[in-house]
């Protein structure tokens, strides 16, 4: 799998900026299919940082309902990647 292909996107919400800017965790949604050392190839190549640790978690889609019928939202993979001290990632300073 390509490196470009594991991350999604970056996820950004309020939780996800305190645990930025105090423990210097970067939240993303990754591949269903990655691993974590995929994952943390994947960030270190694209973003030239240092990964210390990488912890995945699946989400289940939740039940949606459209007028009378019921459906499902789609399931997908949150990774939250720990990098070292002093590294940082632009994209998500504002």
């Amino acid at each position: 799998m390509n490196h470009y292909q594991v991350i999604i996107r970056p996820l950004i919400t309020e939780k996800n900026t305190f645990l930025r800017d105090y423990y210097g965790q970067y939240i993303f949604e990754v591949d269903r299919m990655a691993t974590k050392p995929q994952i943390k190839a994947a960030v270190e190549h694209i973003f030239n940082v240092t990964v210390l640790h990488v912890k995945t978690m699946n989400i289940r889609g939740k039940q949606k309902r459209r007028g009378r019928e019921y459906g499902y939202a789609r399931d997908w993979k949150k990774a939250v990647v720990t990098l070292a001290e002093g590294d940082k990632i632009d994209l998500f300073e504002t």
